[in-house]
């Protein structure tokens, strides 16, 4: 299988940690989807990674679609099946997606021209940023274990570490830093870092 793919989108690393736990080898194909000249779009008509390409041709996307993918196919141990705990890890991946849904396009306002930047988008993407890190923060009892819910937080937090220093968001969340700080130290998440 190939993972189209990105080095710092937080959404592939969500894939690929899921993949690691799983023990799924996937073949990366590096894609740099914002480039003019790119013609991605015949993958993945989202024009976004990450893409899975199965071994039949069929392309799955995108991240919460392939980590299900992975979950029932190799699985299942990432997602139960039915009942409350599927609502809570579908739940907690809702929370760690849309940290990442804040953070990502935050980081792309921020990349335009200072006089192009609209204010108040950026601070629409700080509030819900603010607001599911101390959600979080408040109900960290809730991250145990590994399932699609911890790890798709895991990495949004590290994502907003990396492209958004100076939050310094676990500076004043210490529960959430030291969970976050532990789940780090999975081999799955030390393997699909981003860049330095």
């Amino acid at each position: 299988m190939k993972l189209f793919y990105a080095k710092t989108s937080p959404y592939v690393r969500k894939v690929r940690v899921a993949a690691a736990e799983l023990g799924v080898d996937l073949e990366l194909v590096e894609t740099n989807a914002a480039a003019p000249e790119s013609n991605y779009g015949a993958i993945n008509p989202v024009h976004r990674v990450p893409a899975l390409q199965l071994d039949t041709g069929r392309v799955l996307f995108d991240s919460p679609v392939i980590c299900e993918y992975l979950d029932v196919t190799y699985g299942p141990r990432l997602l139960p099946a039915s009942g409350e705990e599927r609502w809570e890890v579908l739940t907690l991946q809702a929370l760690g997606d849309g940290l990442m849904d804040a953070a990502v396009p935050r980081r792309g306002e921020q990349m335009r021209p200072a006089e192009q930047q609209s204010p108040e988008r950026l601070a629409l993407y700080i509030r819900s940023m603010t607001q599911i890190l101390d959600h979080l923060e408040a109900s960290t009892d809730r991250l145990a274990g590994v399932d699609l819910g911890t790890i798709a937080i895991s990495c949004a937090l590290h994502y907003v570490a990396f492209r958004h220093p100076g939050d310094d968001w676990s500076a004043t969340r210490p529960r959430l830093a030291a969970w976050n700080s532990a789940f780090a130290a999975r081999p799955s998440m030390e393997n699909t870092r981003f860049p330095a």
